[in-house]
């Protein structure tokens, strides 16, 4: 929420850090594992500049594959998505071309470029069922329907496959930027072993609760969520929050009344 809208909240609003994700570009190519996309490469992908698995841009950076002559179709998001600002907002920070053409938002205007679909599982689902797509998603997704998904170059240049580690090397990177409102975007995060498209998760709890006894419970509830719950994240296809972020988002919960 920005401040505008939280400043409309009766009993006020706070955001509490509960958990981060990653936005994984899966892709379906018969037999290929192991792709690497550059930032230049997978932007312009985005943008329609590249349209062929095997341009000569992509197979820079994939010697030893053999890369198809098939046409890469891409797979989004129809609908409002926290996915879709996530990836926007990260090809804004690397790309002043995608930054100019649709910048920041929870839609794109694809205007006939991609294949639609509602949700995350439904762009999975999209690129699981088409040869040649590629779609971006969360991770959990792309995991659960095995689909393989591309290192990305990060803004230290190495590429770097999603993973929980990978992620807390992102989250970690940028805990000294946190704001005293919690709201942290990571567009472009530093560091050799950080995955680029990373996001936080928040809850939006109100500051002001009527009922002391829900109020109660809901702080036992979200404690539990940012101590031992964390260790479900991973599985879950969530990345575990560095010790210093859930601190942080504790110390926000102890101030609701």
């Amino acid at each position: 929420m920005t401040d505008e809208q939280m400043a409309k909240v009766a009993n006020g609003a706070r955001l509490v850090p509960a958990t981060a994700g990653m936005v994984v570009l899966a892709y379906n190519l018969t037999g290929l594992d192991g792709l690497k996309l550059s930032r230049e490469v997978y932007a312009d992908i985005f943008l329609r500049r590249i349209v062929k698995w095997n341009d000569p841009r992509i197979q820079a950076v994939n010697r030893d594959l053999k890369l198809p002559d098939r046409s890469i179709v891409i797979a989004a998001r129809q609908d409002r998505s926290g996915t879709t600002f996530a990836l926007a907002n990260h090809l804004s920070a690397i790309s002043p071309d995608w930054q100019r053409a649709s910048g920041v938002g929870y839609t794109v205007d694809w205007s006939g470029r991609a294949m639609l679909a509602r949700g995350n599982e439904g762009v999975a689902g999209l690129v699981k069922s088409s040869p040649g797509a590629i779609g971006y998603m969360e991770y959990g997704f792309a995991e659960r329907l095995r689909l393989p998904m591309a290192r990305l170059q990060n803004k230290s240049g190495k590429y770097v496959a999603p993973s929980d580690r990978s992620g807390q090397a992102a989250l970690a990177s940028s805990i000294s930027q946190m704001p005293d409102n919690l709201r942290l975007y990571l567009p472009d995060p530093q560091g050799d072993d950080s995955y680029p498209i990373v996001s936080l998760t928040w809850l939006l709890l109100y500051e002001r609760y009527p009922d002391q006894q829900k109020s109660a419970a809901l702080k036992r509830f979200v404690t539990w969520g940012l101590s031992s719950g964390q260790s479900y994240g991973p599985e879950l296809g969530y990345i575990t929050l560095p010790a210093d972020v859930a601190s942080r988002s504790r110390a926000a919960l102890e101030r609701i009344q």
